[in-house]
């Protein structure tokens, strides 16, 4: 098995299977001129996307911008002018009729937020008409933006989108007032989970990856990969066989560490991963490799000798996979916290992981 073993072939399977894991996701935004469409995108999305994303004409007033790296795609309706309303909405149903057709989920637009500045006070009858024929393809979430004082307007959104499923209040960035205190940020982690929870569930991972609002996000469907790597972990090592687990368990690992990196929002290349985990590995190695090869000499003992050394194998594996997988995303936590939810270089990555959890010893395991 050893001779077989080719770590770049390692990367590339496991960058493949992130990236497809992740997916792509879908967003139509739209709103009249001035309610904070971009501020808005800004705030959530990683990457200042609004400002740098490449966008596309899809119609005359809609495009369609993306940014390497980034699993998102966010329509934009560029104002909802009343003038042209009508001419906007028949070819935005165009657009999304025809991706609500196409076999390929990752074409459909997945939710659409339809954005109303609280200093409006008003819901015109043409945006109710918008989001009418918007929820016959997919859910739409109503966001008052610039939130400052409700005095019902919420509700008043509510009663009159009913087409919505939900509307939520946020304000995108501090605001300071002319006299008064400072206003803070609030409602983006509300409308986060609200987006989270109308996204298909294939694709809920290129949401968590592309918003930055919400750590808590990143960290639950990581954990969910790092259960999976040591499940399969541990099944590899308790086979009898001598040294069967040593290299067969490092693509798991590698892929693991992929997964966590694309859910947590990475930009993932060849490139990355061959700097992160090379770095991790050299970091670990005497610590990681160096236990499952003790456990791997008690397979020679014939009988129950080399039945106990898989099983001790196995839970060595699962248990240092786990440990591996979780200092990982506690390092990446921390450098996203540090950085405003942007995300930090591989190099950065690397070093982190080695000063924090590899000084020490403080990626342990039991003893084989």
């Amino acid at each position: 098995m050893t001779e077989d073993f080719n770590f770049e072939n390692v990367v590339k399977n496991a960058l493949r299977e992130a990236l497809r894991e992740r997916g792509h996701v879908n967003i139509l935004i739209t709103g009249r001129t001035g309610v904070g469409k971009s501020t808005l995108i800004n705030s959530v999305f990683q990457g200042n996307f609004a400002t740098t994303g490449q966008g596309r004409p899809v119609t005359e007033n809609t495009r369609e911008y993306k940014k390497e790296g980034v699993p998102l795609s966010i329509f934009d309706t560029r104002g909802l002018e009343m003038a042209a309303f009508h001419e906007t909405v028949s070819k935005l149903r165009s657009i999304v009729s025809e991706r609500a057709s196409n076999p390929d989920q990752k074409q459909h637009i997945h939710v659409a937020w339809i954005c109303i500045a609280e200093d409006f006070r008003r819901v015109e009858p043409a945006e109710e008409e918008l989001v009418k024929m918007l929820a016959e393809y997919m859910p739409v979430i109503a966001v008052v933006t610039k939130a400052r004082s409700d005095k019902g307007f919420r509700s008043a959104v509510q009663q009159i989108l009913s087409s919505v499923t939900n509307v939520v209040r946020v304000r995108a960035i501090e605001e300071e007032l002319d006299e008064g205190p400072v206003l803070p940020v609030m409602g983006l982690q509300d409308l986060v989970k609200l987006t989270m929870e109308t996204v298909p569930e294939g694709l809920k991972r290129a949401f968590v990856a592309a918003q930055k609002v919400d750590i808590e996000l990143k960290k639950t469907q990581s954990h969910a990969i790092v259960a999976a790597a040591a499940l399969s972990a541990g099944g590899i090592a308790a086979a009898p066989i001598p040294f069967s687990d040593a290299i067969a368990i490092v693509p798991i690992q590698v892929t693991m560490l992929a997964g966590i990196s694309a859910t947590f929002g990475l930009s993932i290349d060849k490139s990355f991963l061959s700097t992160v985990v090379g770095g991790l590995i050299a970091g670990a190695g005497g610590t990681l490799v160096g236990r499952i090869i003790v456990s791997n000499f008690l397979k020679f003992i014939p009988g129950i000798g080399s039945i106990a050394g898989g099983f001790i194998a196995a839970g060595t594996a699962a248990a240092l996979t786990t440990a591996f997988g979780k200092a990982y995303i506690a390092t990446l936590e921390m450098l996203f916290v540090h950085n405003n939810g942007e995300p930090p270089t591989p190099e950065e990555v690397a070093d982190a992981f080695k000063n924090k959890y590899l000084s020490g010893d403080n990626v342990r395991s039991p003893n084989p």
